[in-house]
Order: structure tokens, then sequence, then C-alpha cells
């Protein structure tokens, strides 16, 4: 994913992020709201910035978003709160585009069966020769998907248009316990658990099984 130099605040990093998830430049983002090149930077970089409700709204609709999304309004709350589409369309994606929507990381979800019972947890993973990769601590009840069957799935909902997709990935999770093999993949992973702590037990799920869905508006 590409990155922004500078300290950001949250107005910015949440402009940057919409603005690098579509592929689109400062330029071609302020060419589109009509604003300044030069100003729209400094929103982005600069955590004092406070843009007023007009540059907001113009941004917004440029980064096909909401105003609320770009102040984390809706940090809180769960994903697709938003109205459905009018006809919305919906589409089940082949193995191979599902992988591809996984892109090399991100967050997840892991469902495994713990001595609680059934569970679903949020995971960091990494996309690593084709195999799902991710850190946990024996300790963590994510470590109980070693050696067992488990689904993995990932979505993304766009709030602004009503539309997302999801993918649900199924296979067995092992153990990588070759020291080469680890070092590799602390070497190649793009990121560290976000709940941080001492994690270096890493899981691979081989999938087996892949489907993916997508709606869209029509």
């Amino acid at each position: 994913m590409p990155k922004t130099a500078g300290p950001r605040g949250d107005i910015g990093r949440r402009l940057t992020h919409r603005r690098e998830e579509l592929g689109l430049s400062r330029e071609q983002v302020a060419e589109r709201a009509g604003v300044a090149t030069a100003y729209l930077q400094y929103v982005e970089e600069r955590p004092s910035a406070n843009p007023g409700p007009s540059f907001m709204l113009r941004v917004a609709e440029a980064l096909q978003t909401t105003v609320p999304h770009l102040r984390g309004g809706d940090a809180d709350l769960p994903p697709g709160t938003g109205a459905a589409p009018t006809h919305p369309v919906f589409t089940e994606l082949p193995p191979q585009e599902s992988m591809a929507l996984l892109s090399g990381h991100g967050v997840g979800r892991i469902a495994l069966t713990t001595d609680a019972g059934p569970a679903i947890l949020p995971v960091n993973y990494d996309v690593i020769d084709g195999d799902i990769v991710l850190r946990t601590a024996p300790a963590d009840p994510v470590s109980l998907a070693a050696g067992h069957e488990v689904a993995f799935e990932v979505d993304r909902i766009d709030e602004a248009l009503s539309s997302g997709w999801s993918v649900l990935v199924v296979g067995p999770a092992d153990e990588v316990t070759d020291a080469g093999e680890v070092r590799g993949l602390r070497g190649r992973a793009y990121t560290t658990p976000w709940v941080g702590g001492d994690r270096e037990m890493w899981l691979r799920i081989r999938p087996v099984r892949v489907t993916g869905r997508r709606i869209t508006a029509g």
C-alpha cells in the first residue's frame, strides 16, 4: 500500500487512506473536488487541519464516501448501517479473483472451536505464497486452530455506495515450526499483530475451498 510521509491527523489519515484505496493521486482528487492541491496536501499532512464543511463535502463526493466517514463519526459503528442499494446486483466470484481481493495483508476473521465453544476472532494476516499466514501466542485462543480445519473470512463494505464483497477460505491450519521458514515469514510479513505483545507462534492456513461474493448497486 502506498505510504504518505509526514504526520497526519485523523481526517488526514482517513482522507489519504480512501484516496489510495481508489488509486487516485492528490492532483486527481483536487481536480474532481475543485479544490487546491496544496490545501489538500495540507489537510492530509497536518494534524491540526480543520477544513470547513464546503471542502469536506466536495472531497467526500470526489472520494465516493461521506463526510462523517472522513471525520471518523462512524468509527465505532458496525459496518453496513447504510441503506441497501435500490437495485442490488449479487455476484459469485471465482476462486482466483477471491484470493486477489485478499491482497497481501489485512485484518480478517478466523472461525474455530475453543474450550468455551465456537468462536470467530479478528486477526492480522498476510498472504504469502498463496497461504494465509498469521501470528499468535500459545496462550491465545487463536493457537487452538493448529492441527484443525478452520474457516477464514475477509470482507469490505463501502458505506457510501452500499456495496461490498466477502471472501471465505476453508482449509487446514498448521503451526510453522521450522526455524528457517519462520525467519522467511518474518522477513516477508507486512505487519505485526495490532494487539501487540509476544506473538511468535506462526500459523499457516492452506486454502482448500475459496468462495467469494460481491454486491454492487445496479
